[in-house]
C-alpha cells in the first residue's frame, strides 16, 4: 500500500469457526484472554492479529437485508471479549483502532436510503466504533452479479443497467474503498 502499511486479506469462508458460545471465559476475573475469544479454532489467530493491528476493514455482501452469517458470527466473537460487565464500561483492548465496514448489495442507492435495513447496517458500523475505536462505512449498491444474466432467474434486473453501473459506479466505489484504506492506514 502506498502508505507503507502492511495488510493481510482474510476470507472468512476459508476459516472453520463458530459463533460465540457464551462460555464467558472472557468475563472470568483474572482471565488472560486480553480481549480475545478464548475458544481455539481458525478464527482465534485472526482475532489476535486484529488486537495487535492499527486498523481493520471488514467487507461483506448483503444477503436478505443483513451481513453474511459468517460476518455476524465473526463480529460477535470479536466484540464480546473486548468488554466486561462492570459499571465502568472498560474496554479490554490493547489499543484502539480505526475501522472500516464495506457492504455490497444488489439494491440501488435510492432504495437503500428508503430501506428498513439501513439502520441495521449503520448499527454494525456504530458497534465497530463502540467496541474498537472508530468506524467509517461504505455502501456499494446496485452491483453487477452475473456475467450473463440470461443464464439465471434474474428477469427483474435490467442487465444493461447493471453493466452500466458496473462500468460507471463500481470504479468510484473501489476508489472510495481504497481511500478508506489509506485513511485508516495513515492514522
Amino acid at each position: 500500500m502506498e502508505t507503507g502499511a502492511q495488510t493481510e486479506l482474510i476470507h472468512l469462508y476459508d476459516l472453520d469457526f463458530k459463533d460465540c458460545r457464551s462460555c464467558f471465559a472472557c468475563k472470568l476475573r483474572g482471565n488472560t484472554t486480553d480481549g480475545i475469544c478464548a475458544f481455539n479454532d481458525d478464527a482465534k489467530p485472526v482475532y489476535e492479529k486484529i488486537m495487535d493491528a492499527d486498523g481493520l476493514i471488514i467487507g461483506s455482501p448483503i444477503y436478505y437485508g443483513n451481513l453474511t452469517g459468517e460476518t455476524i458470527a465473526f463480529l460477535n466473537r470479536l466484540f464480546f471479549p473486548t468488554m466486561h460487565y462492570e459499571n465502568d464500561g472498560a474496554k479490554l483492548l490493547k489499543k484502539k483502532k480505526d475501522c472500516g465496514l464495506i457492504m455490497t448489495m444488489n439494491i440501488s442507492e435510492e432504495n437503500l436510503q428508503k430501506s428498513p435495513f439501513l439502520p441495521r447496517f449503520e448499527g454494525y458500523g456504530k458497534m465497530l466504533g463502540m467496541f474498537l475505536g472508530s468506524c467509517e462505512t461504505l455502501y456499494s449498491c446496485d452491483t453487477y452479479q452475473f456475467t450473463d444474466y440470461s443464464k439465471y432467474y434474474a428477469g427483474m434486473f435490467d442487465e444493461k443497467h447493471k453493466a452500466e453501473q458496473r462500468d460507471k459506479q463500481f470504479p468510484i466505489d473501489l476508489n472510495r474503498a481504497y481511500e478508506m484504506g489509506k485513511k485508516i492506514a495513515g492514522k
